[in-house]
């Protein structure tokens, strides 16, 4: 067949939602009919009134309760995504030297962010190859181990374990926070986004933060560095423990995340959401080892993510004609990783995506692999 979009996958084998996109994420409609319930009184309303107020503070308090951490930590947030998080960091989280796992696209930008600072000194960057990660060691002059809970271009996952007592340890959790396990003892700080687990849109980053972090984050702030207000993250634990921001967030992100949180928590919180990733991730991953001509990217099982699946496919089958048909079908975001240039498919498995649709997406794709003749 010349033009896999002109495949019709039967309506019976598709998946009730057809959203696998690693983010921007699904979004749950009923997440969606509640902002538009509440849109009226809150959204074109002043951020530092009690009514945006109100949800930054459910965010917070739901991100507690969700996590757990122990006595002291503090919900933070800010503008502008991992990426602005990345440059708070070189100006005020790190003191002078950084350690970086470097495994895949996005723990290469941080790492490469530090390196362009002209104020620290060189990183320290430990790397491997996509597909695998490395470990973390303890290095003299070290003050910020930096690890990346999961690699969301690969589909590389793993464990947050401090290397030291040493330096603090910042875990970007872009898109493994609430659907990966974690204990809050091994990290100081774990900022992700809201447009993975969190179903919903960008724009904002969020951090759990340690005394230790805070402390950090105070002394940097008043050592007379130069530190640009919009990327300060002392301004943004100010304005944060103020139930607000330091300059405006997009509101319809804060709500829907605040849904999304609510019910992660009423369906049993960190431990069914985590427990719901990784049955999606059984589906997926189970039907790949049983193909003939699939099979999952990442060798080690340890080392695959719960929420975020790469699948290769053997050189007789075209990977981005399985992507045409499916989006053609109304299942979309398959695609891989653009820079990691592999013939797979990407699949996302956040809590927000129903087990059962995972099941359906890879019927879809036998079906696919079957009228292609592959």
């Amino acid at each position: 067949m010349s033009d896999p979009s002109t495949i019709e996958i039967p309506a019976e084998l598709r998946p009730s939602d057809g959203r696998f996109g690693s983010g921007p994420s699904k979004i749950r409609s009923e997440a969606v009919a509640a902002l538009y319930r509440t849109a009226g009184g809150y959204l074109g309303t002043s951020h530092r009134q009690g009514g945006v107020r109100s949800v930054v503070r459910r965010v917070k308090d739901s991100l507690l309760e969700l996590f757990a951490p122990p006595d002291g930590y503090e919900v933070v947030l800010g503008i502008g995504g991992t990426t602005s998080f990345w440059d708070a960091a070189a100006f005020g989280l790190i003191e002078r030297k950084s350690q970086h796992l470097a495994f895949g696209e996005f723990s290469w930008r941080f790492a490469a962010a530090v390196g362009a600072a002209p104020h620290l000194d060189e990183p320290e960057i430990i790397e491997s190859p996509p597909g695998t990660h490395p470990w973390p060691h303890e290095t003299d002059g070290v003050d910020v181990y930096a690890l990346t809970h999961n690699e969301t271009s690969t589909g590389v996952a793993m464990p947050i374990a401090r290397p030291c007592r040493e330096g603090l340890t910042v875990a970007d959790a872009t898109s493994a926070a609430g659907g990966i396990p974690v204990d809050p003892h091994e990290f100081d700080v774990y900022y992700f986004a809201p447009q993975k687990v969190f179903a919903s849109d960008g724009g904002l980053w969020l951090a759990l933060c340690s005394p230790a972090a805070l402390e950090r984050i105070e002394k940097l702030a008043a050592s007379g560095r130069y530190i640009p207000a919009s990327l300060g993250l002392w301004p943004a634990v100010q304005n944060s423990r103020k139930d607000q921001t330091y300059n405006t967030p997009g509101l319809a992100s804060l709500f829907l995340m605040a849904e999304q949180l609510t019910w992660m928590l009423e369906n049993g919180g960190l431990e069914w959401a985590t427990a719901r990733c990784a049955s999606s991730a059984a589906i997926l991953y189970g039907w790949a080892e049983a193909s003939d001509v699939a099979t999952p990217f990442v060798a080690d099982p340890a080392e695959r993510s719960p929420v975020v699946g790469t699948i290769d496919f053997a050189e007789s089958v075209d990977a981005p004609a399985i992507s045409s048909a499916l989006r053609a079908n109304g299942i979309v975001d398959t695609e891989p990783y653009r820079k990691l240039g592999r013939n797979q498919l990407r699949v996302a498995m956040y809590p927000a995506i129903e087990p059962d649709d995972v099941q359906r997406l890879t019927r879809c794709i036998d079906y696919v692999l079957h009228v292609l003749g592959s």
